[in-house]
């Protein structure tokens, strides 16, 4: 990535690695401080699950609008400083034995807030930073961060929790953020040109924007459709591996390994085969890709769940820098922010819904059927993708100007 990496864009890109591998620790350290240090119970874990995700359906359009009227720059580093504050509160009140499920919850909404404005900021802030050539290699770099972090934090987490117990390996978490800011203060952020008069700063602007255009619109779609269904499958996968396959903890570790591995590899070709098969089709084959996870678990062979799980992870990546690197080059500039926001409140929105459907279909129809199901839905998510102007969209509009046109 180094062709890409340069500039004001490697501040921004350093700090968000560094924390992301912060993120991926305290994603599991957390729900490890409820259940060891506190014997939360089945009920306060899952209202522990659904504070991390409310924010950002609460918040996630106001948080558009907020991110398009501040300083990019400003909003990294406050909220970078806000989680150090947060995170490292917990340990604190550990060491005295004050520590209850009641700050946990306080904790994960109010990091999930923060952690919704610095992605949008961090997304908004990459076209200002990078060529409109790199656009689509930036986004491929922003993303290897996050495959990276997915992929190494659970087992670093799992260390530290055993070393230095679960409290406290969120200290881990915390002085990433430190890092974080320091990255995000020395940031040279660009004047962003002012939005003109009239402009839209309603929470309905991002909706909008997105379902008025005819390529931006079937791409949420798409997505939001294949978020629903991808999260029908992913709390499954652990458990149908173990108790229906019978397989060993060490084996479902290669397999979520396998699909890790394969993601971060995919950062590293999504450039060039977005420009040797179309961004369009780049995408309609990364979502095609994801969604051959759910059928080769079902198979239930080894050797085809071990394949899924690569070409799934491989596809994650293949979809996830065309569909960033479209939602920044159709948008105007003012506008990036409310429209990565209304992005994400859509697709998480799927993902809580996948998620909490997933149990009861389970329960009604079993495992097995369900993940088919659930490729099902993935693949309904590609057809709504292919029978759109995407299929034929081969490269990014020459500018901004362009971009709209293609509105209506």
């Amino acid at each position: 990535m180094a062709w890409v990496v340069r500039g004001e864009f490697r501040k921004l890109w350093l700090g968000q690695l560094v924390s992301a591998s912060g993120s991926a620790i305290t994603t599991v350290a957390l729900p490890l401080v409820a259940v060891v240090t506190l014997q939360a119970s089945a009920v306060e874990m899952g209202l522990l699950s659904a504070l991390t995700i409310a924010p950002h359906l609460v918040f996630g359009l106001p948080a558009g609008v907020w991110v398009d009227r501040w300083s990019l720059r400003r909003v990294l580093v406050w909220t970078d400083l806000g989680r150090i504050v947060l995170l490292g509160s917990i340990p604190v009140v550990a060491a005295v034995g004050s520590l209850h499920m009641g700050q946990l919850y306080v904790v994960a909404v109010l990091t999930g807030v923060l952690t919704l404005l610095s992605d949008t900021a961090s997304q908004t802030l990459i076209p200002a930073l990078v060529p409109r050539e790199d656009l689509m290699r930036a986004n491929g770099a922003a993303l290897l961060n996050l495959n990276l972090a997915s992929t190494a934090g659970p087992s670093v987490a799992g260390f530290l929790v055993q070393v230095l117990s679960a409290p406290f390996a969120i200290v881990v978490d915390a002085a990433s953020y430190v890092v974080s800011a320091i990255a995000s203060y020395l940031i040279r952020e660009p004047a962003r040109s002012p939005a003109p008069e009239r402009s839209e700063v309603r929470l309905s602007t991002g909706l909008r924007v997105v379902f008025g255009n005819r390529v931006l619109a079937p791409l949420v779609v798409s997505a939001a459709v294949g978020a629903v269904a991808g999260a029908m499958q992913g709390p499954l996968v652990v458990l149908y591996l173990i108790r229906e396959l019978h397989w060993s903890p060490a084996y479902v570790g290669v397999a979520l390994t396998a699909f890790g591995a394969a993601a971060v590899a995919g950062t590293f070709i999504a450039t060039a085969w977005c420009q040797r098969v179309g961004i369009g089709r780049a995408y309609l084959s990364g979502q095609f890709l994801a969604s051959l996870t759910g059928a080769a678990l079902a198979v239930g062979l080894t050797p085809f769940i071990y394949l899924g799980q690569a070409l799934s992870g491989l596809g994650m990546s293949l979809f996830g820098v065309p569909q960033r690197t479209l939602r920044q080059a159709l948008v105007p500039p003012h506008l990036i922010g409310q429209v990565t926001a209304t992005w994400r409140t859509v697709v998480i929105g799927g993902q809580a819904a996948g998620a909490a459907t997933s149990g009861l279909l389970a329960t009604a129809i079993g495992i097995r059927p369900t993940l088919l199901l659930s490729t099902l839905g993935i693949l309904t998510g590609v057809l709504i993708a292919l029978f759109s102007p995407l299929r034929s969209l081969r490269s990014l509009p020459e500018d901004h100007d362009d971009a709209m046109s293609i509105s209506h």
